[in-house]
């Protein structure tokens, strides 16, 4: 029973699969190479714009926040202790500052 359940299932897969995959055909020459650039040069604008008003903006957020709850349980922890551990958050603010910068530097990097 438990076989059938997953043969039927794999069969199903594969049907989907087949369903919606979609053969590519390089244009009327066959230079497969040249449609592979074409597709990248035109899509690799708009994964730039993405990157740039996205993923570096969440990433600043989230180092943000990890930044200052560190900041703030390192300052808990001098009143406790009385000695400040600047490892993490100077850490924190380096990856902050590098994320922050980078969609001015990334793209010349990457030959964008």
């Amino acid at each position: 029973m438990k076989s059938k359940r997953i043969a039927m299932l794999l069969c199903m897969v594969l049907m989907l699969c087949l369903m919606f995959s979609t053969t590519a055909y390089a244009a009327g020459s066959g230079d497969v190479a040249g449609a592979i650039e074409g597709t990248w040069s035109t899509a690799s604008q708009q994964i730039k714009t993405v990157v740039n008003k996205v993923v570096f903006p969440a990433i600043d957020l989230i180092l943000a926040v990890f930044f200052f709850a560190k900041l703030g349980t390192c300052y808990f922890e001098y009143r406790k202790h009385g000695q400040m551990e600047w490892a993490a958050p100077a850490i924190l603010f380096a990856c902050l500052v590098f994320t922050l910068t980078a969609p001015l530097y990334i793209w010349t990097i990457l030959g964008m």
